[in-house]
């Protein structure tokens, strides 16, 4: 790297430029990525952590069931033939429901979520909630200043708080848990949304499926069965993939303009005696070395931005969330740089003998 280094420390300004650059749409893709995450299990985190191996949603008489909790409705019949399915060694009935926590004086929007005991999350005091009774989320509790023993009206009725279990959410509105007969009444619905089904490994739902008209997914892509979730984040990930896509743009676009500037300086190296393959590699550890400045730094400050905004926001921190995003920032410039560089091959050492003049 002594051409390279020779290089950044001649041209300071630009490199620090360029550095600043690669900064800041870092500092962005972090934050947006960790948002993303954040938001994905503001959104899900209810269903993704639930202990099962499919979702099976079913469908009023006369439609097709669709991946949706929405429109999804499940009879006590086709529980009853998916409990009795071979390989099955559970079908749980799940309620679902938006509703309304009033508790000391303060009044939330809440998802209530109707279950047997094995589902819920772990529990941090109390005990699981039986008929008449909620659970609630450790976040909930501590802003809603709820305690175990206390009552809360829950929609429209009153129910005991049993227990404060970890936070979970769906479609971005805290959860709390109740039995399915409690939900029931709490919602209005006779019947549960969907079923938690958990399988032995040979386990082939499909035929269940086909003869009960139902539909059943794994829990991963039960997601997409939350109003908006989809739309949500694939509008996000497609702003990440045209922020990396911008970054090997203008990481290629400032190489090739000062491949361009030094090409009579590299026309000199190659008539002295370097190579070709010498001179590539020196050029593309220089981009190395600024993208990695660049992209570390600008990962410091997006984990610091996410720290300070995760009260504000649901921010996903995370070694991933701050990981993944400077490696792609750093490869995808290395890319860029890569197709810049390569006119360096093209260089002809006579030019620095003065036969282009």
């Amino acid at each position: 790297m002594f051409v390279a280094l020779r290089d950044i420390r001649f041209a300071r300004g630009r490199f620090a430029l360029m550095g600043a650059v690669v900064t800041l749409i870092t500092t962005l893709v972090v934050f947006l990525y960790g948002l993303t995450g954040g938001l994905a299990s503001a959104a899900s985190s209810t269903i993704a952590e639930l202990p099962a191996d499919r979702i099976v949603f079913g469908a009023p008489a006369g439609a097709d069931p669709t991946v949706s909790f929405s429109s999804s409705t499940v009879s006590p019949g086709q529980q009853a033939a998916w409990a009795a399915a071979p390989g099955v060694r559970a079908a749980d009935g799940i309620g679902l429901a938006m509703t309304r926590l009033t508790g000391t004086g303060a009044a939330v929007s809440v998802s209530v979520l109707g279950a047997p005991a094995g589902l819920l999350p772990p529990l941090s005091s109390g005990a699981a909630p039986g008929d008449g009774q909620v659970a609630v989320g450790s976040d909930t509790a501590s802003k809603s200043r709820l305690t175990v023993g206390q009552q809360v009206r829950i929609g429209a009725r009153t129910l005991t708080v049993s227990g404060i279990t970890a936070e979970r959410s769906y479609a971005h509105a805290p959860t709390v848990w109740t039995t399915l007969p409690t939900w029931q009444e709490v919602s209005g619905q006779a019947q549960p949304t969907a079923l938690a089904v958990s399988l032995d490994g040979a386990a082939a739902p499909g035929a269940v499926d086909r003869a009960q008209n139902t539909r059943a997914v794994p829990v991963d892509d039960a997601l997409s069965g939350i109003d908006g979730f989809s739309a949500e984040q694939g509008s996000l990930q497609m702003i990440q993939g045209f922020l990396f896509a911008v970054s090997a743009l203008v990481v290629g676009a400032f190489f090739t303009v000062w491949t361009v500037q030094r090409k009579p300086d590299i026309a000199v190296l190659k008539a002295i005696g370097a190579g070709s393959g010498y001179l590539v590699r020196d050029a593309l550890a220089q981009a190395a070395a600024v993208l990695l400045g660049g992209a570390l730094l600008g990962g410091a400050a997006g984990a610091v931005g996410g720290l300070l905004a995760g009260a504000a926001v649901p921010f996903d921190l995370s070694a991933a969330s701050v990981a993944v995003p400077v490696a792609v920032m750093v490869l995808l410039g290395l890319l860029g740089a890569a197709l810049a560089v390569r006119r360096i091959t093209a260089v002809d050492p006579i030019t620095a003998l003065g036969a282009s003049r």
